[in-house]
């Protein structure tokens, strides 16, 4: 759903493609061991489309989305607007088609993912580019706390866009913020194996450098390092003394059987 949404962003959104994107995130028809309409407006069948919390019996009613028999109407004016072209920014336009389209909340599930893949094709269509790097989709859903609030105080105030537009906007910034410390570790990892194809390492000592590097604790003692590469301890010790004396593997803080080794990044 993603990759259509971003790969093909020049392309409009219609319902099919809506359709399409939610049969895709419901192959089996059903929400866990709920049966769902699928690749089609819900019809609210067995009542109003709430959003809600708490036990049964508590229920917090957070949000109450329009009857069924509206979205037809709802949905049209909805796509309509999202494939024209005003003077209004782009950025702008993907925070409100996003606002607008879960608030219509027209499935019966993956409202909520759905409508972060249309504000990430609006904001492919306004870089007027496929690549991506950086996903408002994944900030939100890393910030979806602070998310529900904005929504839930957006949907039941007044409806001034303005405090929502706001959050939209910072929560964008951090995107970028976060794929640029993502980018820098991956040129810092770059470097060190830039340096590691002029050393000598093995097959063994590879394998296990991956594995600190791509998120294992990044750091290993030598017994953590014998299961890492699948080796012995002795094995272990001399794999570890080696990459130390070649500059690639540097001793944490801390001696004797604390003692820790992580990638030398540069």
């Amino acid at each position: 759903m993603m990759l259509d949404a971003t790969q093909k962003f020049a392309a409009p959104l219609t319902s099919d493609r809506l359709f399409a994107w939610h049969a895709a995130l419901f192959p089996t028809g059903r929400s866990g061991m709920r049966k769902i309409v699928v690749g089609a407006w819900r019809d609210d069948a067995t009542g109003p489309m709430q959003v809600v919390s708490g036990h049964e019996g508590k229920e917090n009613v957070h949000y109450e989305a329009p009857a069924a028999s509206l979205l037809p109407d709802e949905m049209g004016r909805f796509l309509i607007w999202a494939n024209e072209s005003d003077r209004t920014d782009q950025v702008l336009r993907a925070a409100l088609a996003h606002l607008w389209f879960v608030t219509i909340h027209p499935f019966d599930d993956g409202n909520g993912r759905i409508a972060r893949a249309i504000a990430d094709w609006q904001l492919a269509r306004s870089e007027h580019s496929a690549q991506r790097f950086y996903s408002m989709s994944a900030q939100i859903r890393h910030e979806r706390n602070d998310y529900y609030n904005i929504l839930e105080r957006t949907q039941k105030g007044t409806l001034d866009v303005t405090p929502w537009l706001q959050w939209f906007l910072g929560c964008l910034g951090r995107a970028f913020v976060g794929t640029e410390t993502t980018l820098a570790a991956v040129r810092r990892q770059a470097r060190f194996w830039e340096r590691a194809t002029r050393l000598t390492i093995t097959d063994r000592q590879r394998l296990a450098l991956n594995r600190l590097l791509d998120g294992f604790t990044g750091q290993a003692n030598d017994e953590e390092w014998a299961v890492l590469a699948k080796c012995s301890h002795d094995t272990a010790l001399r794999d570890i003394q080696s990459l130390v004396d070649q500059g690639l593997l540097t001793k944490d803080e801390g001696g004797g059987r604390s003692t820790s080794y992580s990638p030398r990044l540069e």
